[in-house]
């Protein structure tokens, strides 16, 4: 910009500047009437700039400038960016390819005024909605015996987003936080060398990165899900760790200079609703660009837990004796008529899945990414308020495990119809035909970009 102004054309009236990597407030300095005196248009587009007041105070001296092109700088990621600066340029006509109405300049009418008590920071709200396609991994597995395992599974959504080294360090950041930030490393660093002993105690700790009331989980979550994911069920340490190293999935981790975030922990069902939201408040907006438009990985998570009885299950002896067997006998004899009347309840409860004791030790997680992807977002930075997109990972069902799903689903269902209707449902599911396709896994995904309608609001929500 400096050889550029040295010997500027008076008479120019077009000025186009955008990818040039132009950044800080000095740049502001070189924007002005003294340099530029009948500039029409500027195309200041996908640079570094952040300063927005500086900026555009500069250009309030361009008394013929009409035409203004900002977006794609960090500087118009503020939630008030376009409603200050046309209040600032009042002769603008056009900012951003988007004509300046009548209406938009009466309702930021006196926003520059106040322009230094706004604060100059970026507002992005996530939302996941709901899961869909999601495998049925219980119909395929065995029923369990009396010493187990019993084995719970439950699904959620994790995504990336950049962090925030300003608001790190104040005391509003920790919100919503769900992970560590983790930095790239070695497998070495990773899987770190361990003894027997030092395996057994991490086995014994099952609440690394639990998730809380709130939907946050603890600040060790990320370790915890690869600790999780890496130890070994028996004294062998070494050797199963060694096994295990090059299974480490990157998809669980998320980018250098990002924090990771998931939602609630939930059951399967055909859909999975998330119900997550979250408000993601920047102030250092030259990451938050180079965030946008490499955009976040959004990845649907299948976490099986394998538990154990406390105690293991009794063992009945032989009776002996002629004691014992009249004992059984009397038994018997006295609670005939009860078990006479509970006949049909208690073949029920014979033949129904087998309930887990109450106390049960867990297993770390086993952690299996059913689908991983990027959600685009630059369509952020280039003036769109909002991206809404269902990213869509495939068809992880088969045809057979849609069936399992079905008929267990129908038998689960049968007494309650039974006693509805006095007769067997014969109803069969005409979607699971011959010519059945099982649904896709997708997600829905949202990201939307704060942005100010009136003076008003950007005072009330964005000021010292």
């Amino acid at each position: 910009m400096d050889c550029l102004c040295a010997h500027p054309p008076p008479a120019l009236q077009h000025l186009g500047l955008g990818h040039n990597k132009l950044l800080g407030s000095l740049e502001s300095l070189y924007v002005t009437a003294h340099h530029w005196p009948n500039l029409v248009s500027l195309d200041l587009s996908f640079n570094n700039l952040t300063d927005l007041q500086s900026l555009v105070g500069s250009l309030r001296s361009l008394r013929q400038l009409r035409l203004l092109v900002l977006q794609g700088n960090p500087l118009a990621l503020v939630p008030y960016y376009r409603g200050l600066t046309i209040d600032t340029l009042s002769r603008l006509c056009v900012l951003d390819d988007t004509t300046v109405s009548p209406n938009e300049k009466h309702v930021f009418r006196g926003l520059n005024v106040n322009a230094d008590l706004l604060v100059h920071e970026a507002q992005l709200v996530v939302t996941i909605g709901n899961v869909t396609g999601v495998l049925d991994s219980s119909v395929l597995d065995p029923e369990p015996g009396p010493e187990g395992p019993f084995i719970t599974y439950s699904y959620y959504v994790t995504y990336d987003f950049v962090e925030d080294e300003e608001l790190q360090e104040g005391s509003n950041y920790a919100a919503g936080v769900l992970a560590e930030i983790v930095k790239p490393m070695s497998i070495a660093e990773v899987i770190p060398e361990e003894t027997p002993e030092d395996v057994k105690e991490a086995d014994g700790s099952t609440e690394s990165g639990a998730m809380t009331e709130s939907g946050e989980m603890d600040g060790d979550s990320t370790s915890g899900a690869a600790s999780a994911a890496l130890a070994p069920s028996n004294d062998s340490a070494t050797e199963e760790l060694a096994k295990l190293r090059p299974h480490v999935d990157p998809r669980l981790w998320p980018s250098p200079g990002t924090v990771l975030f998931s939602t609630m922990r939930k059951p399967w069902s055909n859909v999975i609703p998330c119900h997550y939201e979250m408000l993601h408040t920047l102030r250092d907006l030259v990451p938050l660009k180079a965030f946008l438009l490499a955009g976040t990985t959004v990845t649907i998570v299948e976490e099986k837990i394998l538990s154990w009885p406390l105690v293991p299950p009794s063992v009945e002896t032989p009776l002996t004796g002629k004691k014992g067997k009249q004992d059984k006998d009397k038994k018997g004899q006295d609670n005939k008529d009860k078990k006479g009347q509970d006949k049909k309840g208690a073949s029920k409860e014979q033949k129904g899945p087998r309930k887990p004791p109450k106390e049960l030790r867990q297993d770390p997680p086993i952690l299996t990414v059913l689908g991983s992807g990027i959600v685009v977002l630059e369509p952020l930075l280039a003036g769109e308020p909002l991206v809404s997109t269902v990213c869509n990972f495939g068809v992880v069902r088969t045809v057979e495990s849609d069936k399992l799903t079905f008929a267990r689903d129908m038998k689960s269902k049968k007494n309650k119809k039974l006693g509805k209707k006095g007769k067997k449902s014969k109803k069969v599911d005409p979607a699971l035909g011959d010519n059945h396709i099982p649904e896709p896994l997708t997600v829905e995904v949202h990201v939307q970009l704060n942005q100010c309608r009136t003076a008003d609001e950007a005072l009330k929500g964005f000021s010292i």
